[in-house]
């Protein structure tokens, strides 16, 4: 899975049918303190995810396992929308 924040969206009139209604977002990379990251991923939105929201974004065969996802020619999804992150920080 990947830590993003989505920082836009993709606009397409013509895609592929099984597509239709699905609203595409552009998430950009996050670490674990939330500094963006050069990488960023297009990924279908599965859970009413908005600019500027830290998301889960999974990738590969697991991002077509929801219900919006299932089936279609998506590889990338946006399955939860980050409340909160509590990391251990290490001892020094």
């Amino acid at each position: 899975m990947i830590l993003g924040k989505v920082i836009g969206s993709v606009w397409s009139t013509k895609k592929d049918e099984s597509l239709v209604g699905s609203k595409i977002l552009i998430v950009r990379q996050l670490d674990l303190e939330y500094k963006e990251m050069n990488n960023f991923t297009i990924a279908v939105d599965s859970v009413g995810a908005g600019e500027g929201e830290i998301v889960l974004v999974a990738t590969g065969s697991s991002a077509r396992q929801t219900h919006i996802s299932k089936n279609k020619p998506i590889d990338a999804v946006i399955m939860a929308i980050v409340d909160k992150l509590d990391v251990q920080k290490g001892s020094d």
